[in-house]
């Protein structure tokens, strides 16, 4: 399944919502960005995903088809992936390789490290149509990365796996230990002296070729130089601000990423943010303009910001005008 993985705490939170939130092209041989989905489409994925949570694999997997049905047969390549998830887990190999295939053949499909590791998918290993499908993932990813700076992207990935190693300890050691404990005091000097050696290298990066598209460096390249900057200070957040904006126009960022720092700066300036994804204990951040703030999340392609507190058990009704 696509995942987002967020921590509670503001100050580290770790942006993966871009893999399952940000607009990807459509999975029926439609690559272009203009494509909307339908209200009805949104509504049901929201539903399927519920119910993949809840466990309930068949209706998930249900409720994923009658969104593309709904929507003329279209569906996001992260949708159509997470459709398979629940129909293999809810025993129908047949239509979770359907959509396999579709997303493989006709949407170009290529993270071939995902499909593999994926334990949703673990009861496809053994059928016959499973090495076919990874043969085909396994071209899309290398015609992805004909171009790509080969030392470069080996640099920032081994950078994205510092970045987040720290931070995903993170709950385990509040729960065993407490935040305040010494055991998460070392952890946070630890990530706090590999940020800073991060940053040195993704500044250098930056300084010398500007921000580098995931054509350059790959998905998780691309994602990295936004996590090292989120994860600086104010100062270099708002050195970088500029450029990262210009990526997004060129199409070398992505909006939602940019949403984020957006949102990060204007907290630490102690100005209302504009998107709402920063937390403060157990509420939001103050926002401006928060009766139409779900209307600014939908156009960087990030979810309703009432689904958005559910990772931070947080109860959240959008205020009325």
């Amino acid at each position: 399944m696509f995942n987002c993985s967020i921590m509670k705490l503001v100050s580290q939170l770790i942006c993966v919502l871009c893999i399952l939130y940000s607009p990807l092209t459509y999975g029926q041989n439609l690559s272009s960005k203009s494509n909307k989905a339908s209200p009805e489409y949104t509504q049901l994925v929201k539903e399927a995903y519920a119910f993949y949570k809840a466990k309930n694999y068949s209706k998930s997997a249900l409720t994923y088809s009658a969104a593309i049905k709904a929507n003329g047969g279209l569906g996001y390549i992260s949708d159509r992936y997470n459709a398979s998830c629940s129909w293999a887990l809810s025993g129908n190999p047949d239509s979770a390789f359907y959509q396999l295939n579709h997303v493989a053949n006709l949407a170009g499909y290529a993270d071939y490290y995902h499909i593999t590791t994926d334990v949703d998918l673990n009861s496809l290993h053994a059928d016959k149509r499973w090495q076919p499908l990874l043969l085909i993932i396994q071209k899309n990813r290398d015609k992805e990365e004909e171009n790509y700076n080969k030392p470069m992207v080996r640099q920032v990935d081994s950078i994205y796996v510092e970045d987040q190693a720290s931070r995903m300890r993170i709950d385990t050691i509040q729960k065993q230990f407490g935040f305040d404990s010494d055991e998460m005091k070392r952890l946070f000097k630890t990530m706090n002296e590999k940020d800073s050696l991060n940053l040195i290298i993704v500044r250098n990066i930056l300084d010398r070729y500007g921000w580098l598209g995931r054509n350059v460096v790959g998905r998780r390249g691309n994602t990295t130089l936004f996590l090292v900057i989120q994860h600086s200070d104010l100062k270099t957040q708002e050195k970088y601000l500029p450029m990262m904006r210009e990526a997004v126009k060129n199409g070398k960022a992505e909006g939602s990423q940019l949403a984020l720092l957006i949102d990060r700066v204007e907290m630490y300036n102690g100005r209302p943010q504009i998107y709402g994804s920063q937390v403060n204990g157990a509420s939001f951040y103050k926002i401006i303009d928060e009766v139409n703030v779900n209307k600014r999340r939908t156009a960087v392609g990030l979810e309703p910001l009432e689904d958005y507190a559910k990772y931070f058990n947080i109860e959240y009704k959008l205020p009325k005008k």
